[in-house]
C-alpha cells in the first residue's frame, strides 16, 4: 500500500451521498423481503401457469438492468440447464431478426426499476404484440407501462431507492430471479441457501465498507478495471457502472482473462484492477491477478476464500467465507464496487446520490423511436 497521506472524505456536503450508503448498507435486510414476496404460492402459480411451456430465456434489460439480466441468464441456465441469453433492449429493438430465437418456445424477462424506461417498455411491446412472446416483467414500481404490457410481474416494490443509481434494486432483483429459476428447476436446497444469504451479507457488508473507504482515503486512482467471468461479468460490469456513475471515474469491464490480450497495457501502480474471482475459474483468474500485480497494477480481490498466492497478489482482500453455493453468493461481490463508487465520488466532493446528466429513469421522445438511450439507472 502507498504511504501518501489519506485524504478527508468529507470535501463533499454533508449530506451528499447520505441515501446510496444507507440503501447500499439496507441491502440484506432488503433480500429478505424480496424472498418473503417470491414465497407466495399465488404468484408462483401465476408463473407456472404462464411460463410452463419456455424452453429458451431472454434477459432484457437497459444499463444496470441490463447487467442484472447478463448474471441472471447465466445463473438461469446454470440452475435450470435451460438455455438463457442477455440482450440489451437497444439490440433487441435495433436487431430483432438477428437476436431473436427462430424456433424454439422463447420467454422474455424485462428488467427496468422504475417500469418507464423507455427502450425496456418498447421492447416488451415488441415481444408481446409483435412476436407473440410471453413477457415476465421484473420492476420496482407498481402500476407502470411495463407492468401493463406484460403477461406476468415479478414486483420488487420494497427495494426501489431515493438515490438515481441502481444498489439494492439491482441485488434484490438477482436474488429474486436466481430463487425463481431455483423455484423453477424445483431445487429446494437453493432455494433455502438463498434465504441463508440475507443474514450472513448482513454480518459482512461493514467490514467491506470500512476496507474500501480506507483504500479510498489512502490511494489516488486514474483508472479503474473490473474483471469476471461466467456469471460473475455481469457483476463486473455492474461494478465498473457504479464507479463511472457515483464517481465520474473512467472504469471498465472484461472477462478476466481477456484482459491480458490487448487491456492490460494500461496497467500502472494509479489503475486499480478489481478481481471477482470465480470458484470454477479461480486458478487461472489468479494466475491474472498475479500477473497484473507483476506489472505494477493495484489490485483488489472479491473471492468466497482466498489461499496464500492470491492473498499475495492481493493489495486489498474482501473474503466472505460463506458455507454457501457459489451462485447464491453472487450478490455481495457489488458490496466492493459500490463502496468504492461512493467514497471515491465524495472524496472528489460529488453527491454520488445525484450523478450529473443522469436520471433515475431514461424516458425517450416519441420521435426518437430507434435511438438508444444514454447509460444510466433503468
Amino acid at each position: 500500500m502507498s504511504n501518501s497521506k489519506p485524504v478527508n472524505l468529507s470535501s463533499a456536503s454533508p449530506a451528499a451521498g447520505a441515501h446510496s450508503l444507507a440503501e447500499i448498507l439496507s441491502q440484506p435486510e432488503f433480500w429478505s423481503g424480496s424472498l418473503e414476496v417470491l414465497q407466495r404460492e399465488d404468484l408462483l402459480a401465476d408463473l407456472r401457469h404462464w411460463f410452463r411451456f419456455a424452453t429458451e430465456w431472454l434477459f432484457i434489460g437497459c444499463g444496470s438492468s441490463y447487467y442484472i439480466a447478463l448474471a441472471a441468464a447465466a445463473s438461469w441456465t446454470m440452475i435450470t440447464g435451460m438455455r438463457a441469453r442477455a440482450l440489451p433492449a437497444s439490440e433487441l429493438l435495433l436487431f430483432p431478426d438477428l437476436v431473436l430465437p427462430g424456433s424454439a418456445e422463447v420467454a422474455a424477462v424485462v428488467i427496468s426499476r422504475s417500469g418507464r424506461t423507455s427502450e425496456a417498455v418498447r421492447a416488451a411491446e415488441l415481444l408481446e404484440r409483435e412476436k407473440n412472446i410471453r413477457t415476465l416483467a421484473v420492476t420496482g414500481t407498481a402500476g407502470q407501462p411495463l407492468q401493463q404490457i406484460a403477461t406476468a410481474t415479478l414486483p420488487f416494490l420494497a427495494c426501489d431507492e431515493e438515490s438515481t443509481v441502481m444498489t439494492r434494486s439491482f441485488t434484490s432483483m438477482l436474488i429474486g430471479l436466481q430463487y425463481l429459476a431455483a423455484w423453477y428447476a424445483e431445487d429446494r436446497a437453493l432455494m433455502n441457501s438463498l434465504g441463508k444469504l440475507p443474514a450472513l451479507a448482513a454480518q459482512a457488508i461493514n467490514g467491506v465498507q470500512q476496507q474500501i473507504r480506507e483504500l479510498v482515503a489512502s490511494r489516488q486512482f486514474a483508472d479503474y478495471v473490473c474483471l469476471g467471468q461466467g456469471p460473475y461479468f455481469g457483476l463486473a460490469c455492474e461494478t465498473a457502472l457504479k464507479i463511472t456513475e457515483m464517481s465520474v471515474s473512467y472504469a471498465q469491464s472484461f472477462h478476466t482473462l481477456e484482459f491480458r490480450h490487448g487491456p492490460k497495457s494500461i496497467v500502472a501502480p494509479e489503475t486499480l484492477v478489481i478481481f471477482l474471482m470465480s470458484e470454477r475459474g479461480y486458478d487461472a483468474e489468479r494466475e491474472v491477478l498475479r500477473e497484473i500485480k507483476r506489472l505494477g497494477g493495484t489490485t483488489l480481490a472479491v473471492t468466497n476464500r482466498a489461499e496464500d498466492r492470491v492473498r499475495a497478489a492481493s493489495d486489498l482482500l474482501v473474503e466472505f467465507d460463506f458455507d454457501l453455493p457459489e451462485l447464491v453468493r453472487l450478490a455481495p461481490h457489488v458490496f466492493a464496487g459500490q463502496f468504492a463508487g461512493l467514497y471515491t465520488g465524495l472524496k472528489k466532493g460529488l453527491d454520488p446520490d445525484n450523478p450529473r446528466n443522469l436520471s433515475r429513469v431514461v424516458i425517450l421522445d416519441p420521435e426518437e423511436s430507434s435511438e438508444p438511450s444514454e447509460t444510466a439507472p433503468a
